[in-house]
């Protein structure tokens, strides 16, 4: 068998390093549908999975694959799917399922311009606001949004890690460009690579109950098979996992499935600020057109023009708290993405009218370059 972790120095792409973060991070259970521009993911995790002891499934549609994963998570596995803009649409369904049964889990979406078939080869930011409510009903989601292979590594293991504490399905938003790109990705020993278990369930069996949330907000989980009592369904439900239609069981039940994340924002949010300490002008920006936004940066000092730049690690949940205290200090905000201003919209209300927001943004299918950031960097 070969190891699971493949210490060393590589030339991956960011799809390679993803697999490749997630067997790290003790993914064992893999189940997907090829789609472009996703499928080396799953090609990956085909070749790789048998050798560390796991299990590939190819499955019919995005819909079984999220519903596998949800499945191989209840028997105690580690799982993810990866997949791009149609079969994300599809998974949706079941992501409102897992958050509701409180199934840890990752989902990758590697991004393409749309809507529909779109271009499937070229890159977009345009599933940023499905992320957040693409399922009916409302919940919290944690997202998070690498800009390169060697970041798609380590985030991809940091979406296991969060979603093993927090029992909830985490999202991997990447897009084309750095699912293709080919870069050093180094890969340190594995006694070095921070990785989390969920809490599971101890005591006796016959008075377990599945959705009693322990100190932190979260339930002990229960492994299917192991002779605990559990009934898990996607209706409201008490903590014994049974069904309660009643308005006041829809409360608690809500209550907690979102306060176990808006209560530890400071453990889940991640960002990280280049040259903001004088910024004048904070340019917020993730995935691939933080690259862009980084070179701007660098050309607008040079040009006499304070610039800084607030990247998102974690777009969801959105990292209102940093927004609010730059509107304070900073003259304007400009959000660079590639999509017709989604995040942007996040940007404007959390600045509270306190500094103006500009967008640098297009439909997809080119990254963004710098100079179309300098210019806005000019006219502010």
């Amino acid at each position: 068998m070969k190891p699971a972790v493949l210490t060393g120095e590589h030339f991956f792409t960011g799809d390679v390093a993803c697999a490749e973060g997630a067997l790290a991070a003790g993914c064992r259970f893999f189940a997907g549908y090829p789609i472009t521009p996703a499928t080396e993911i799953a090609e990956h995790m085909a070749s790789r999975l048998p050798g560390v002891g796991g299990t590939y499934i190819q499955m019919e549609d995005e819909i079984a694959s999220m519903a596998a994963i949800l499945g191989a998570s209840c028997a105690g596995a580690k799982s993810m799917t990866a997949t791009s803009g149609p079969g994300f649409s599809l998974m949706m369904e079941n992501l409102g399922l897992g958050i509701c049964t409180e199934t840890p889990c990752v989902v990758v979406n590697v991004q393409r311009a749309g809507p529909s078939t779109g271009l499937p080869t070229l890159a977009a930011q345009g599933d940023m606001m499905q992320a957040r409510w693409g399922s009916h009903g409302h919940y919290e989601v944690i997202a998070l949004a690498p800009s390169s292979p060697q970041e798609i590594f380590y985030q991809t293991i940091t979406a296991f890690n969060l979603s093993e504490t927090y029992r909830v399905p985490v999202l991997v938003m990447t897009d084309e460009v750095v699912g293709h790109l080919s870069e050093r990705v180094i890969i340190p020993e594995a006694g070095k690579i921070r990785t989390v278990n969920r809490v599971l369930a101890k005591g006796r069996k016959d008075r377990f109950k599945p959705f009693r949330p322990g100190p932190d907000g979260v339930p002990p989980m229960a492994i299917a098979g192991e002779g605990y009592g559990i009934h898990v369904t996607g209706l409201t439900h008490d903590e014994k996992g049974y069904p309660v239609m009643a308005p006041e069981a829809q409360v608690a039940m809500m209550e907690r499935l979102v306060g176990k994340i808006r209560n530890n924002l400071d453990d889940i949010i991640l960002t990280e600020a280049y040259r903001m300490e004088d910024a004048d002008v904070a340019i917020v920006s993730y995935g691939v057109s933080a690259r862009s936004s980084l070179a701007a940066v660098d050309e607008a000092r040079d040009a006499g023009i304070k610039a800084g730049l607030l990247r998102l690690i974690t777009v969801w949940p959105f990292p209102e708290a940093r927004i609010r205290e730059l509107a304070g200090r900073v003259k304007a905000f400009v959000t660079v993405e590639l999509n017709l201003g989604q995040i942007h919209l996040e940007v404007e209300r959390c600045a509270g009218g306190k500094a103006p927001a500009f967008l640098v943004g297009h439909a997809g299918g080119t990254v963004i370059p710098p100079e179309r950031i300098i210019e806005t960097l000019k006219d502010i």
